[in-house]
């Protein structure tokens, strides 16, 4: 997919870069938790400012719902922004013109000014032509490098390309060409991992991936709703049975593995007694929270031959510690694997980094939703967007 580069601007020394970042990090205590999207984010705002370009940054952070929340402030994104960049980064509570023009004003060349969270503002969300045109006075130019945000049809995503010559983030780029790249011509045998929660946010990504993959390895709370479309009894783990027919319909293709065995208990706490069972064997009044040692062993197994493995959603809830094993396998047969690898952001992602094997996979995507779907339809709001925006 072919989108404009930043090589593609009309920059001159003092131009204004109006840059939509995913700064959307976890906070504990007042600071940030996690940098991994403020760090991802420094090869543009690095090159911008290198160019003597004048740089408004924007972004969200949680879901305020269009009201101003302090729990919800980029303060702190913007303090460490500042560390990463060895300079002060100010933070502009107006978000749009005339309000925002004092800061503006005071905005050097080679400096960052962080706005305040966009979400603050209901015009974002219901993408109102307003807003967007708001955000984008005084700014000459419109980089988007927030491929967790690329999924959503909000204001400072698809109204800026509209206004302002625009471009594409060197992190946009990357995530766009890797994961593009799955769907065009990825090496074989191509192995998919999906797992988390809810099977309704996978059933169109795989259905894409079945046109695509040698083999789909399923696992999570999702395999439940599959286990339960084979026939068997879950117990009391997470179903959702609407789905049950979508899932039958899904397990006739041979190419779709599910768990053999599960770990279950009585009650998801991490303190309780856990064991093994076959899947055929579930106890009522217990529920799965990981796959088994046999699944996971043989899930490993195919990773390990592929030449190109996607994995996205964790196996089991690998935050509590009787429940992490099965994502932990994967995650390290992911690692290892010599063929290329690539994690699709959200909690699959925040697995591999806690394990600390990331560096040990090709590339591991900021954003779960826009990463499926990406895969799943080819295109995204925001890509779409800069494609079709003013040249």
């Amino acid at each position: 997919m072919k989108l404009p580069a930043l090589e593609d601007l009309p920059l001159e020394p003092n131009s204004c870069a109006l840059v939509r970042v995913d700064f959307n990090v976890p906070l504990r205590d007042g600071q940030v938790e996690d940098d991994l999207r403020i760090t991802t984010a420094l090869p543009t705002l690095d090159w911008l400012l290198d160019h003597r370009t004048r740089v408004v940054a924007c972004g969200h952070l949680g879901r305020p719902h269009g009201s101003r929340d302090p729990a919800y402030s980029m303060a702190p994104v913007a303090a460490r922004l500042g560390e990463l960049l060895d300079f002060d980064v100010p933070l502009s509570d107006a978000l749009v013109a005339p309000a925002r023009d004092a800061a503006l004003a005071q905005l050097e060349p080679g400096r960052v000014l962080l706005l305040e969270n966009l979400r603050f503002d209901p015009g974002e969300t219901a993408n109102t032509p307003a807003f967007a045109a708001g955000l984008t006075a005084g700014c000459d130019v419109y980089i988007d490098d927030a491929f967790g945000a690329a999924h959503r049809a909000h204001a400072s995503i698809v109204g800026p390309p509209r206004l302002v010559p625009s471009a594409a983030g060197r992190l946009l780029e990357r995530e766009v060409r890797v994961l593009s790249g799955l769907l065009t011509d990825p090496a074989r045998p191509f192995v998919a991992v999906l797992g988390g929660a809810k099977v309704h946010d996978k059933l169109g990504v795989i259905d894409a991936l079945l046109t695509r993959c040698d083999t789909i390895l399923v696992g999570g709370a999702m395999a439940f709703t599959f286990l339960a479309a084979a026939g068997h009894s879950i117990g009391d783990s997470l179903v959702e049975p609407d789905r049950i027919d979508d899932c039958r319909r899904l397990l006739a293709d041979p190419r779709l593995r599910v768990p053999t065995d599960v770990v279950v208990a009585p009650a998801l706490a991490p303190d309780v007694p856990t064991h093994v069972v076959a899947v055929d064997a579930i106890p009522d009044g217990e529920l799965g929270l990981d796959i088994g040692p046999a699944t996971a062993a043989a899930f490993a197994a195919e990773i390990a031959g592929a030449a190109t493995v996607l994995w996205n959603g964790p196996m089991g809830v690998f935050e509590l510690a009787p429940f992490a094993a099965g994502t932990r396998t994967i995650a390290e047969a992911v690692a290892a694997c010599p063929g290329f690898t690539v994690v699709g952001g959200g909690d699959s992602a925040a697995a591999i980094r806690g394990f600390g094997l990331a560096d040990a996979v090709d590339h591991v995507s900021t954003g779960g939703g826009a990463s499926l779907e990406l895969l799943e339809h080819g295109d995204l709001p925001g890509l779409k967007a800069l494609r079709e925006g003013t040249p």
